[in-house]
C-alpha cells in the first residue's frame, strides 16, 4: 500500500443532464484508469435533493493538492464545462481499509 497521502475530492455538477449523460461512459473511463494506475481509490455519485446538487466524491492518492488537480483537470466532465465546484481536501482516514497510513 501506498504512503501517499489521501485526498477527499468533491465534485459539484452543473444542471445539464444531458451534457453529463452524453459523457458519462467517457468520464467512468477516465476514472477507471485512475483506478487502474492505483490513483483513485474510490468515487461514486452523491445524490441530488432539494439542498444540494448532483455532485461526486473521489479518494484520490496524490503527492499534494496540485497533483491532484492537475490529474483531474483530465476529467473529460471537466473538459465539457459540467463541473461547476471542486474541492480538493487532505483525508486522513483513522478506520477502515486505508487506515494503516499513520
Amino acid at each position: 500500500m501506498s504512503d501517499m497521502p489521501i485526498f477527499a475530492v468533491t465534485y459539484t455538477y452543473a444542471d445539464k443532464p444531458a451534457v453529463l449523460d452524453a459523457f458519462r461512459p467517457e468520464h467512468r473511463a477516465f476514472l477507471g484508469g485512475l483506478l487502474e494506475q492505483g490513483t483513485l481509490l474510490a468515487s461514486g455519485p452523491l445524490a441530488q435533493d432539494v439542498a444540494n446538487p448532483a455532485g461526486a466524491l473521489l479518494l484520490v492518492e496524490a503527492t499534494d493538492e496540485a497533483g491532484v488537480a492537475q490529474t483531474l483537470d483530465a476529467d473529460p466532465f471537466a473538459r465539457e464545462n459540467v463541473i461547476t465546484r471542486r474541492t480538493v481536501r487532505p483525508w486522513v482516514p483513522v478506520l477502515g481499509p486505508w487506515s494503516d497510513r499513520i
